[in-house]
């Protein structure tokens, strides 16, 4: 399966965001508007609009006439349009597309996070065990690695909290892959300077292939 991925920044500008405004419905306008602080409003505008420019330009429809829904699980959906999943993690926006289920995490690696009780709570005791032999560096790093992979599975499966990540195993080390637990899925990652990535689908057969969508093709606000 080839699994189209763009990346895009979340921190744009007064004129770029009334743009992106316009191109929202009624109930997401009602949730930006919620948001306490301006810059967490201003990343959750820029990321529903860039979702749907992106989506609109691949089904070949308007960014503000597109209809999202859910599954039961609450997964998003958009009605007549390609499965996708939708990341982001401080001003980065992750997106992938694919023609089945699929799901993707990014998560900006931060030095001062105390990571540990996370991966007590979290993570299997061989994945645990993984990053105990590794320096603290290579721990820290190795831990993000970790993290984005579960959450990109959970993501793929579409059943929300439901599956616990501490349910399958996925490896610590620099290849992406799912130890155990993941039978009939596919894993991969797109290196992304300060963060850590990860994208799931389903396996067709064929190694799963990620091509990185150029951010120029993004259409202008």
């Amino acid at each position: 399966m080839t699994a189209a991925l763009f990346y895009d920044t979340l921190e744009v500008d007064e004129s770029t965001l009334l743009a992106l405004t316009e191109m929202l419905g009624a109930d997401e306008r009602i949730r930006a508007a919620h948001f306490r602080f301006a810059r967490d409003r201003r990343r959750f505008v820029a990321r529903r609009a860039r979702l749907r420019q992106r989506l609109g330009a691949w089904v070949g429809r308007a960014p503000e006439r597109l209809v999202f829904g859910a599954s039961s699980h609450g997964k998003p959906t958009l009605a007549g349009g390609p499965h996708f999943s939708l990341s982001h993690s401080a001003e980065a926006m992750m997106l992938a597309i694919g023609d089945g289920e699929i799901g993707c995490d990014i998560e900006r690696i931060d030095d001062d996070l105390d990571w540990r009780p996370l991966a007590e709570a979290f993570f299997t005791n061989a994945e645990r065990a993984g990053l105990a032999a590794l320096s603290r560096m290579a721990a820290r790093r190795a831990f993000f690695a970790c993290w984005v992979r579960k959450e990109a599975f959970v993501k793929a499966l579409g059943i929300g909290l439901s599956w616990p990540l501490g349910a399958f195993d996925v490896a610590v080390g620099p290849r992406p892959a799912i130890v155990s637990g993941g039978a009939g899925w596919a894993i991969a990652a797109a290196p992304r300077t300060g963060f850590a990535t990860a994208i799931v689908a389903r396996d067709d057969g064929n190694p799963l292939t990620v091509s990185l969508v150029d951010k120029s093709a993004l259409l202008e606000a």
